[in-house]
């Protein structure tokens, strides 16, 4: 499905019919792996995410190890793919609810208070989040901790992992509101 319109910096993307409020939005800077972003996509639609693509993708969107790995959950998904960062940073709406995902901070994510609506940004999994988007917003970014000898997880496990952390925060924060089904 196309969104685009003309001078539209969304390239592409779907919204199913019967989508509703996302959780969190889940924000992949230049993905390269199908299949992380393909496991990623599934874990979005498990977890009521809305999933953003941002940049030159190493990978077709209808390339087939992306879909085996989402396997026939894609169409469930909502997704867009922003042409840069700085046209899916526009649509924002509040700049202080992002979270950027990454190794280069002392701050654990489990020190952050997360609300429905936050997004998530993790970096290609080659070179992680560019350093000038990391310095302008170093007061969010986060960190899952490693304690063995890794530089980091593999993007579509840190997704899971960060997600489940969120989710587990407000269903303490609002009891019975944000029940699985």
């Amino acid at each position: 499905m196309k969104f685009q319109k003309a001078n539209d910096p969304i390239l592409t993307g779907h919204r199913p019919e019967n989508a509703v409020s996302p959780l969190f939005n889940v924000v992949l800077f230049e993905p390269e792996i199908p299949q992380n972003t393909g496991n990623i996509g599934r874990t979005c639609v498990g977890t009521r995410c809305n999933l953003h693509l941002i940049g030159q993708l190493g990978f077709d969107i209808t390339d087939k190890n992306l879909k085996r790995a989402g396997l026939d959950y894609w169409q469930h998904l909502t997704w867009q793919h922003h042409q840069s960062y700085e046209s899916w940073e526009r649509q924002i709406q509040d700049s202080q609810r992002v979270f950027f995902v990454e190794t280069k901070t002392n701050k654990s994510y489990f020190d952050f208070d997360y609300e429905p609506g936050d997004s998530f940004v993790f970096g290609k999994e080659t070179t992680g989040i560019p350093d000038e988007i990391l310095r302008r917003n170093e007061s969010r970014i986060i960190r899952i901790p490693m304690f063995g000898p890794i530089r980091s997880l593999n993007v579509a496990t840190a997704v899971t992992v960060v997600l489940y952390e969120a989710i587990r925060q407000i269903q303490q924060r609002y009891p019975g509101q944000y029940n699985s089904t």
